[in-house]
């Protein structure tokens, strides 16, 4: 995987929400969180919004949202009508969508109080994992690069673990220490279209090394062993987030509800009228509302990655955000990439080494991760659904070619 920027780009492809009933009553939004990046394109609570996420059962280790017991559904209630409360906000370069519905037994304020701990949960996490502030953890990890351990807390260990996991199943295609090419690629702040000289991302490409990651989880402490060497945990840290959240609005028994950073998105239950939420899979050369692709949705993740949302053109050929760590250079195998699995933070481990390895590989890695599924289009615009997914998906149309 590498997303420059700590994937601060939008992760490519866009699931729509398809709008729940009930009123909405949209929470006041708060102050963006920090300077970070910038915000990822995202969707109107009761439209369209990007999503993402997953689980791999046994190995790693993993984020509870997706394990958690859904809270109990009280009794149907002729004269109750459910509202919708919706969040929105900035935080972790990115911007984040909840929303959830008041029952019987869980009225207005209770709920708004619930989104804001989820929230704040968010948040809590970002100044922890960021490499946008020097005092964060990850960035005390990059600047003892080559010199002594660094003592880390539980959150940023366990993201730094599930990163090595995915690291050594893909081949190394997802690698957080391909923040050392952070400045050659301009996708983000500072946004260009300059191509990086070869001698510079070969120069860099050699301190790109999971293996190089040393993680002590009895001292939980991570050490870098090359100078020079960065992290980041930009492309999974959102999906960590995601699950963090889900499970404070599981402990406040809210029956139904979606939590989205950007392209990581997690669904929890069914609209109030019991039918399951839909989401949409975005076109990759087709505009932001459009979708080749639909599934339904209950207790469920996804994350998406995509060629589309931080590129630039040169000569007829894309240039993208979703870097080779093998090359240095953007991935070419694939335009887009949803990963459907139980919790966020796996499907957002997971959908970046599928779009840099490719349809073949990449159905491979996906069917070898217990409750993982998968939609690809492929660099020449084929769709490929993974086993899994064969029966959940329903596609309406091919997606639109084009560079």
């Amino acid at each position: 995987m590498t997303r420059l920027a700590g994937r601060v780009a939008a992760l490519a492809l866009s699931l729509a929400f398809v709008a729940a009933c009930g009123k909405t009553v949209p929470a006041p939004p708060p102050e963006r969180a920090g300077p970070l990046r910038q915000p990822d394109e995202a969707c109107e609570p009761d439209e369209a919004c990007q999503g993402v996420g997953g689980v791999a059962s046994a190995e790693p280790p993993t984020s509870a949202s997706a394990s958690a017991a859904p809270a109990q559904v009280a009794p149907p209630d002729a004269s109750f009508e459910p509202m919708r409360i919706a969040l929105d906000a900035g935080a972790m370069g990115t911007k984040i969508s909840i929303s959830a519905f008041t029952t019987p037994t869980l009225g207005e304020t209770d709920l708004r109080a619930a989104i804001t701990r989820a929230l704040d949960e968010i948040k809590r996490l970002e100044v922890v994992m960021t490499t946008w502030r020097e005092d964060s953890e990850i960035s005390r990890v990059n600047a003892a690069a080559g010199g002594a351990a660094v003592p880390v807390g539980p959150d940023t260990l366990a993201v730094i673990d599930k990163s090595l996991w995915i690291a050594k199943k893909s081949e190394g295609t997802f690698d957080i220490s391909f923040d050392a090419m952070r400045g050659l690629w301009k996708f983000d702040e500072g946004a260009s279209d300059k191509i990086p000289a070869r001698a510079a991302v070969d120069k860099a490409r050699k301190l790109i090394d999971y293996r190089r990651i040393e993680v002590d989880d009895n001292a939980s402490t991570v050490r870098l062993t090359s100078k020079g060497m960065r992290i980041s945990l930009g492309g999974i840290a959102k999906g960590y987030a995601v699950d963090a959240a889900a499970r404070i609005l599981d402990a406040a028994k809210v029956p139904a509800f979606f939590v989205q950073a950007g392209g990581d998105l997690f669904v929890r239950g069914k609209k109030p009228d019991g039918v399951p939420f839909k989401v949409g899979v975005r076109d990759p050369r087709g505009g932001v509302a459009d979708f080749f692709a639909t599934l339904q949705v209950e207790d469920h993740a996804f994350s998406t990655a995509g060629d589309y949302e931080r590129s630039f053109m040169q000569q007829g050929k894309r240039y993208h955000h979703i870097i080779d760590p093998r090359t240095g250079y953007p991935a070419d195998a694939s335009r887009s990439v949803t990963i459907w699995a139980p919790d966020a933070f796996t499907a957002d481990a997971i959908d970046d080494a599928v779009f840099i390895l490719g349809p073949d590989k990449g159905l491979a890695l996906v069917e070898s991760i217990d409750g993982v599924g998968a939609v690809i289009v492929d660099k020449k615009n084929k769709v490929w659904v993974s086993k899994r997914l064969e029966n959940v998906v329903q596609k309406f149309r091919d997606p639109v070619d084009g560079p």
